[in-house]
């Protein structure tokens, strides 16, 4: 990772908290991603497959970089117990730089 390597927050919807615990382990433990903060108890509503339906689930806040992302992308995509699993990535224009670099620095030894 370079100190120019743009930070990313991505999000990222479980159906529970063993699911959304297990991918945020998995995701850090191979240093694809430096944090992930769990946001439990948010209600979904949305369509899927013709009906609207509202679940409760956990949010996940992932930090990581542009480098890392294609990484955490396919592991997500593995793991995942959605048949089409929430991801999204939204650049993270300014912060704390020491932080930030911190972001960056994760995906290291």
């Amino acid at each position: 990772m370079t100190a120019t390597d743009p930070v990313l927050l991505c999000y990222c919807t479980c159906p529970n908290a063993e699911s959304a615990r297990h991918l945020a382990e998995a995701l850090v433990g191979e240093r694809l991603a430096a944090c992930v903060n769990h946001i439990p108890g948010i209600q979904s509503t949305y369509r899927w497959k013709s009906e609207v339906t509202t679940d409760t689930e956990e949010l996940l806040l992932i930090k990581t970089t542009a480098a890392r992302f294609e990484a955490l992308k396919e592991r997500v995509l593995a793991l995942h117990p959605y048949e089409l699993p929430e991801l999204i990535a939204v650049p993270v224009e300014r912060g704390h730089v020491p932080y930030l670099d911190w972001v960056r620095a994760a995906g290291g030894d």
